[in-house]
This record gives C-alpha cells, structure tokens and sequence, in this order.
C-alpha cells in the first residue's frame, strides 16, 4: 500500500457534485436474479446490500434494459416500464442505507441479446461477433425509439432513487455497434464515417442528460477500441471531449465489439502455478500469470485525451496495483466485478489490513452461467464445481439462451 501508511483507495472521491466514501466500485455485473419480468427480488437486494455492508464505495447495478427488445438474458433486472420503480427504489434505498453509492447502468442488448423470443436491434445485418445472431437493419424510427428508451430509463432511475446513471457503450452491446465499423455498415445519418457512427452515442448522452435533473451525475462504460481491427482508439478517444461536453462526468473504460467473453473479462490474471494449484486448476500449474489492469493503457491515453474523472476495470487483482492505479493517476476510481462475486467483504477486509492478491483466479465459470443459474462463485465451495460439471456435460449450458460462439 502507499508508504504514509493510508492508501489513496480509501480517500472519498467525487463523481460530479457527488462525494463517494472510497475509491472501490463494484463494476456492473449480470446477476441473473431477476423474476420473469424483469422484476428486482428479494435476492438481488441481499447482494447488493451486502456489497454495502462490506465499504463498497460505489455499486454499478447489473445492465438494466432499457426497452423489451434490448433484452440481454434471462432473469436479467428491466428498467423499461414504469411498473419497475417500486423494486428499483427498493434495491437503490438496500444500497444508500449502507453508506454506498448506486449508479443505474442502462443497457440495451442490440443484436448480442441471447435471450429467445426477442426481436434485436441492431445498426445493419450483420451476424453478431459474440453470437453469430443475424438481425435486420435499424430503422430511423427505430433508432430514435431506442434513443428515448434510454433516456426513459435514466428517468425511472432517477424516481427510484438512485444516486447516477451509468450508460453502457460498450462490450458489444448496441450502442458499441453503432460505434464501430465493423458492425454499423450504414451510409446515413446514423452511419458512414466516424462521425456519423459516434451519433447514436451523442444522442443518448444528450437525451438522458436533458431526462434527469441538473447536476445529476451521468457516466459512462465506454468501448474504446474493437477486439478485432474496427473501432480504432484514437477514433474513440476523439469522441470524448464531445462526450464530456454533453453532460458525461465519468468514463469507465473497456472494450468495444467482441469475439469472445474474454476480451472483457481476461482469464487467470495474476495467477502463478501455487495459486492455480490452491484453486485446483490443473491446466494452468505450467503457465505463467496473465497481466493485471489490462485496459491501464486507454486510461493513460484517456487521461492526456480529456478532462474527466476515470474508472479503471480489468484486471485488478492485487492491493499494490490497485493502490499504483489511483495513486499515479492513471484513474481515479477502481472497479472490479469477478473479485466481488467470491469475496462480497473484500473492501472490508482491504480496510483492516489485507494485501496481497484476491482470491478470485479469473476462471470466469460464473459468466459461463450467466442466464441459467444466479451469481455466484463456483470454486468455492467445492462442492459448486462438482455441480458446474455436471450441469456442463448434460448439456446445461446449451439450454435456454443462444450460446456464444467462443
């Protein structure tokens, strides 16, 4: 930790006019706790005031979606009817009780929804990178439709309570394929250079901003650069003075178009051959451990490009790198997701003393089960992976939702 003993982890920070009691957020998660509307349940509000209870600073909620056809997954939590608010106000007040922020992250799908029975959305026909799910081009009507969904969205939060909206622009989703060349193929308004595909982002920054009140705090999960050759960083980091300018007051950065669920969450970061062996992972006793803050770089990058405050998530795994993060200035918040899932207390435990690494070892089983089983680590205890197995080889996984391609 820093060397005058009080790491700047623990130094409230501040997200527009709004003051957070650390430097720690839990990045949005997909918990798979929803009821079959996308109801919040009685086990959604333990998790999350759990997270509270344990000096969670600030708690991004799972991606809401924001309209029936920008749907993700089952049981996944909906922000896209009125008839949400009254469990939405619940899980805001589960969270605020406890001394935490709650930012509402608003989603919608696009053409990577998984779930069955939803017509998608998407920018043009082309087969979705992470699914391979074909969906037809976007009208304008369409688009202007989905662009007041989210600002619809970002006004129910607000009646709920919560404390900011967080935008996801990024990991695939819809607004991810209208950033990107690769899957926005249009010539129109909304399509056809750099300009016209940062559009759709501008439009829904704009709309949700003039939807909550003044000064309300508005962030942002933003896609900087594709997995595969496409959207560029220098195209995206461009964007951000624009994007600040319409009212964003933080930046969450990660990655944009995907071909794999790992091009977000990276596997076995900082896991050396005694911690795969603790963990009982076999293949991995040889193997050299993977790199931490794996998006550290756009962070830098996003730091020269604009003057906005910064989350870094991916890959955070040890205290020394967490407390270098914020201590440099490479970020001024840490955010992690997988970490939290195993040790809910994590914070608590960082606060009384603990260094060194997390216990989590990226195996990343609880994101092979998002849509068919709640949020959970599967390591532990034990006997969880005897059932992962089981479900997996009775073919568990391939039943419910379309399955990626990876």
């Amino acid at each position: 930790m820093s060397s005058g003993g009080v790491s700047a982890l623990f130094e409230p920070g501040r997200i527009g006019d709004l003051e957070i009691r650390n430097r720690f957020v839990r990045a949005g998660t997909s918990e798979s706790m929803a009821d079959p509307d996308g109801r919040v349940t009685p086990q959604l509000l333990e998790l999350y005031s759990r997270l509270g209870r344990h000096d969670v600073g600030l708690v991004m909620t799972g991606h809401l979606f924001c309209e029936p056809r920008g749907r993700y997954a089952p049981a996944q939590v909906g922000i896209h009817d009125d008839a949400m608010i009254p469990g939405l106000s619940e899980l805001a007040a589960a969270v605020k009780t406890t001394g935490a922020r709650i930012f509402a992250q608003v989603a919608h799908a696009g053409s990577q929804s998984r779930a069955l029975g939803v017509e998608p959305l998407a920018p043009s026909p082309i087969p979705n990178a992470l699914t391979g799910r074909l969906v037809e081009k976007a009208t304008p009507a369409q688009i202007e439709e989905a662009i007041a969904s989210f600002a619809a969205g970002a006004r129910r939060a607000v009646e709920a309570g919560f404390d900011g909206i967080h935008i996801h622009g990024a990991n695939g989703y819809l607004i991810s394929e209208f950033s990107s060349p690769l899957a926005n193929r249009r010539d129109d308004g909304w399509g056809g250079d750099a300009e016209r595909r940062g559009r759709f982002l501008q439009e829904v920054v704009r709309a949700i901003r003039a939807a909550v009140p003044p000064g309300f705090p508005v962030t942002l999960k933003l896609g900087i650069a594709d997995a595969a050759p496409g959207l560029t960083a220098e195209e995206t980091l461009g964007r951000c003075p624009q994007l600040v300018a319409a009212g964003v007051d933080a930046i969450e950065v990660s990655v944009n178009v995907m071909d794999a669920p790992t091009d977000s969450a990276q596997t076995y970061v900082a896991v050396g051959p005694r911690r795969a062996a603790e963990d009982l992972l076999v293949h991995r006793l040889l193997a050299e451990p993977r790199p931490e803050a794996y998006f550290d770089d756009w962070a830098r990058r996003l730091r020269e490009a604009v003057d906005t405050k910064i989350i870094l998530v991916g890959g955070l795994r040890t205290t020394a790198t967490m407390d270098a993060v914020v201590g440099s200035g490479d970020a001024d918040f840490i955010a992690m997701a997988r970490p939290f899932i195993r040790e809910p207390d994590l914070v608590s435990q960082i606060q009384a003393g603990r260094t060194g690494r997390v216990d989590c070892t990226s195996c990343n089983l609880c994101l092979r089960h998002e849509g068919h089983h709640s949020l959970r680590c599967w390591r532990t205890p034990r006997k969880r992976l005897l059932e992962h197995a089981i479900y997996r080889f009775t073919g568990g996984l391939g039943r419910g939702l379309l399955r990626t391609r990876h």
